[in-house]
């Protein structure tokens, strides 16, 4: 969550470390500016223990592991075991809905804010996934993409195999088309055979990186009508939430709650689509349940 960080920390120095280089770097417009940022950093945290192998799992261990999970779910220990206490349906049913929700919303939200700062996405595409059906839109595409992702590492018993914001970093080194994901996938089965090494990249290092990518993204901010207030208070809260709560779904239903909220105040509740309204109640039925359970 986001706090002030102890300053007499070693983890701390590396970081600063590996921001400052990364800026630098970046604003000398040197190619591959952030992975050489990343591996700066990585080196210097390796006297400050920062960088350690210590508790990496190596390729052969993690295989060795894939029975136990491979399947699981389909066996009388996965899904069947959540159904067999009738007493706990509803709570079942909640927690299906809430992690339903955040990976949705959070694949949505990722989409839309990387995929139309690189073009790959256009506002076109957009408006065509809201109101055409079937895969009429790239957006659509990549969706279902990201579901067959998340239902194959259910069925590995990996986790979550969903899109993430750290994705950005391809487009922050320069990543425009979908040849990106596929050097980039082709790159992850090559760190497979190295996984012990690899995984002892810190956080420490890869955080610079995010935050030039963020420092990228948040120009997007430019297309907020910020004078028009029905959409600057949804917009505002939405952001604020995202960066609070360490949640993009979060965001998003905050989002959502305050547009219902701005347009029946301003007399114009019956604009909003009904789906806005039932994504939003159900928001804050799941805030509420979490606050409750």
């Amino acid at each position: 969550m986001p706090a002030l960080s102890t300053i007499n920390n070693s983890g701390l120095y590396v970081f600063l470390f590996g921001l400052f280089i990364t800026i630098i770097l970046y604003l000398l417009n040197v190619k591959g500016s952030i992975f050489i940022g990343i591996i700066l950093t990585a080196i210097i945290g390796i006297p400050f223990g920062v960088t350690t192998t210590t508790n990496a799992m190596g390729f052969r261990e993690a295989v060795s592991q894939l029975p136990q999970t491979f399947g699981v779910i389909f066996t009388s220990e996965g899904l069947p075991s959540l159904f067999s206490d009738i007493t706990k349906l509803p709570l079942v049913i909640i927690t299906i809905f809430a992690f339903s929700m955040s990976d949705t919303f959070d694949t949505i939200g990722t989409f839309i804010g990387t995929g139309i700062r690189t073009g790959i996405f256009s506002k076109e595409d957009s408006k065509a996934l809201e109101n055409k059906p079937g895969f009429s839109s790239k957006m659509d595409k990549a969706l279902f993409a990201d579901a067959t992702a998340t239902s194959i590492g259910a069925i590995f018993g990996t986790s979550n195999t969903t899109t993430y914001v750290e994705s950005a970093a391809g487009i922050g080194a320069g990543g425009r088309t979908g040849l990106t994901s596929v050097v980039t996938s082709i790159c992850f089965i090559l760190s497979a055979f190295f996984a012990k090494y690899i995984s002892a990249i810190p956080n420490q290092a890869t955080a610079p990186a995010l935050i030039i990518v963020g420092f990228l993204m948040i120009a997007s901010f430019t297309d907020i009508k910020w004078d028009d207030i029905d959409q600057a208070i949804p917009a505002f809260f939405a952001a604020a939430f995202m960066a609070l709560s360490y949640s993009i779904s979060y965001g998003i239903a905050t989002g959502f709650i305050f547009h219902c909220l701005v347009q029946t105040v301003r007399g114009k509740a019956k604009e909003t689509h009904p789906i806005i309204w039932i994504v939003s109640g159900l928001f804050i039925l799941n805030f509420v349940l979490l606050a409750v359970l």
